[in-house]
């Protein structure tokens, strides 16, 4: 039953808010300033979003937690986000915090590459970009002698006595990881220089190529500073539920780097500008001005204060140069976008089968075969399986059953059909999907037991109600986006067997009754038919006439029989 806004009474204090399902399942979560005034926006005749009408229909009941200020609300918003990932939220791709590249500050310090770096360590990030966080750590650690984080020195490296020549390498890495590489490039173009003199051009080739590297990294972005910046400017671009948003970085009018955020949007370009706003600034200082696409609600502008320290500008420019660093920023976010879009669409079923794998922690989801059953009122019982291999229907493995057996409830004509399945097999699947619940999940327990293979197969089941996926011994799951290799496994499977079945009911509606005589096929029947001249001079012949029709015969001739009468 919809939620009903009379029945919502909630307090007028800061805090989050969650719109929930009967059963806990967590359909929203947002924030407010004020709880009480907020939510009852929900329930007004023109709600300001397109989804919320949707939100409040599918919703039983909303929950809250109190908070002392709006900045822990934002802050526990995201947690719980992360934690449920409701359905009209917009989502970060990744779910988890970006990585950091870190120096902690013991007498030998180290560099790492962390998502949870010490809390007394100096740190650079978050980089969304966790490949080029990696490279950098590499690039400093093997020019300056940096101790990595098992404490290791790098291959190579003869570490000197003195702790002092230690720090000032450090001090020369903070250096690059702020932004500014002239010191390493000074060093290694006087490496370069060095290497010419005494003619060691492979050397020195090799520095040229350092530099380079050094110079790309920054001119693509890699190493973002973690101090202030003049201004930022935030850019959106989506297509379907696929969004990317791009933040620029500018100093003194000169673009400095930019960051680029993936995330599932759910329609509402406020609410993923926010997301990102409250992840990306969460471990940086704001910059004094900032430009984004679409307003921001007043518990943002207030948290950007508090963490930056000062006043916090942020607009939507709509004329001049601050609106054209805009515009560069959605051309960027929609550059990036159709980009990885093009890329995604062509590897679909990659993306599908390595969403599934995390999903339900397995290693590998390369095969696998899910089987379906169909009846009509006890008549024309089948059953068929179909196989997927690394996520694309393998046609060559389809297999359909006429039930053999007297069973006409779901459960004993499946266990007949993968039971038949099984005897076929020379390898086993990933995994076995059954199109049902708890209780196929039991009978396919009950199955590899009795065939002692309970530790050869893996198998789950795909019930409709909420998509929940069941497996044997673990907590259920209700699918999302990442579960789409499950689903489209059962509604290929569901597609394949009512082909079969409709195929089947047409057959048995147009082919003669005593077909269903074992062994009586469509050309022993025509022969017939020619002999007597019709049904009725088969139906008044005797067993001597029967025999003596070609190709008939004494049994067949007394099967004939037996079923006439």
């Amino acid at each position: 039953m919809p939620v009903d806004g009379a029945d919502v009474e909630l307090p007028a204090k800061p805090g989050v808010y969650m719109f929930k399902q009967i059963d806990g399942t967590v359909m929203y979560v947002g924030k407010a300033t004020v709880l009480k005034e907020r939510i009852r926006s929900y329930f007004s005749r023109n709600p300001d979003r397109q989804m919320i009408p949707d939100l409040v229909k599918n919703s039983d009941e909303i929950d809250y937690i109190v908070t002392r200020n709006p900045s822990e609300a934002l802050m526990l918003e995201r947690q719980l986000i992360r934690k449920h990932k409701p359905r009209y939220n917009s989502l970060l791709k990744d779910d988890k915090s970006y990585p950091f590249i870190a120096i902690t500050s013991e007498d030998m310090p180290r560099i790492m590459y962390s998502r949870h770096p010490p809390t007394d360590a100096s740190r650079w990030g978050p980089f969304p970009d966790a490949g080029a966080a990696k490279r950098v750590i590499q690039l400093l650690r093997r020019h300056f002698g940096i101790r990595d984080e098992k404490n290791n020195l790098p291959f190579g490296y003869v570490e000197s006595d003195d702790n002092r020549s230690y720090r000032n390498r450090i001090n020369a890495a903070k250096s690059v990881l702020d932004g500014n590489a002239t010191i390493l490039i000074q060093s290694l173009q006087s490496e370069m220089d060095e290497h010419s003199s005494n003619l060691r051009y492979e050397a020195a080739g090799m520095s040229r190529d350092l530099i380079a590297a050094v110079q790309q990294t920054i001119s693509q972005q890699i190493i973002h500073s973690r101090f202030y910046q003049d201004c930022d400017a935030v850019g959106f671009h989506s297509i379907g539920d696929r969004g990317m948003i791009v933040i620029l970085h500018t100093k003194e009018g000169i673009i400095q780097g930019q960051v680029e955020y993936p995330l599932i949007h759910r329609g509402d370009i406020g609410e993923s500008v926010s997301l990102v706003m409250s992840e990306h600034y969460s471990s940086r200082k704001p910059p004094r001005r900032l430009l984004v696409p679409s307003t921001v609600s007043d518990w943002m502008k207030h948290w950007m204060t508090e963490r930056r320290g000062g006043a916090v500008e942020i607009r939507v420019p709509v004329r001049g140069d601050l609106a054209k660093l805009r515009s560069m920023a959605d051309a960027n976010a929609k550059f990036h976008i159709e980009m990885n879009f093009g890329k995604a669409s062509k590897n679909i079923e990659k993306i599908s089968v390595e969403d599934a794998v995390t999903l339900i922690g397995v290693e590998s989801l390369d095969h696998l075969v899910c089987f379906d059953m169909a009846q009509l009122q006890g008549e024309e019982r089948v059953g068929a399986c179909v196989s997927l291999r690394k996520g694309r229907p393998f046609k060559k493995e389809y297999r359909t059953f006429t039930v053999k057996s007297v069973a006409k409830d779901d459960l004993r004509m499946m266990k007949e059909v993968i039971t038949r399945w099984i005897k076929r097999q020379d390898e086993w699947p990933d995994l076995v999907l059954l199109d049902g619940g708890e209780t196929h999940l039991n009978m396919m327990r009950n199955l590899l037991v009795e065939l002692n293979l309970e530790n050869k197969i893996s198998f789950a089941a795909l019930a409709k109600r909420e998509e929940t996926l069941h497996f044997p011994d673990k907590e259920p799951i209700i699918l999302d986006r990442r579960g789409r290799l499950f689903t489209l496994a059962r509604d290929e499977a569901h597609r394949f067997v009512n082909k079969f079945h409709r195929k089947r009911r047409t057959s048995a509606s147009i082919k003669d009754p005593l077909e269903e005589v074992p062994g009586l096929g469509a050309k022993k029947l025509q022969s017939l038919l020619r002999h007597f001249g019709g049904r009725k001079g088969i139906e008044h012949a005797t067993l001597e006439e029967l025999r003596n029709v070609p190709g008939i015969g004494n049994e067949m001739a007394k099967r004939i029989i037996n079923y006439l009468n």
